[in-house]
């Protein structure tokens, strides 16, 4: 998970008490090897802009974990779905941090 990165170095950087902008995010993002995506910053650092991060994890460690149960086998006669395209799902993911964390 690709997008997970840049989460983490947001993370990390809120933690340290480091304005979480685009520089430093590539700053840590470049630290650890990773070769930074200028598009996933900048949609991170959108997101994230109106969320108050404490508030967010305060609230993420008070709701209830869910555990998924696992996928049952695919009927013999049943067609598998076609995988969707990572980039998409990339995508739609760092679309939907907004909502995770607002």
């Amino acid at each position: 998970m690709r997008v997970m990165k840049y989460m983490y170095a947001a993370l990390l950087l809120h933690s340290a008490a480091q304005k979480v902008d685009e520089e430093n995010i590539k700053k840590v993002l470049t630290a650890v090897g990773v070769k930074p995506e200028e598009a996933r910053i900048k949609a991170l650092v959108a997101a994230l802009s109106e969320v108050k991060i404490d508030e967010a994890l305060k609230a993420a460690k008070a709701a209830p974990v869910a555990v998924a149960a696992p996928a049952a086998a695919p009927a013999a006669g049943k067609k598998e779905e076609k995988p969707v395209d990572e980039k998409k799902k990339e995508e739609e993911a760092l679309a939907g941090l907004g909502a995770l964390f607002g």
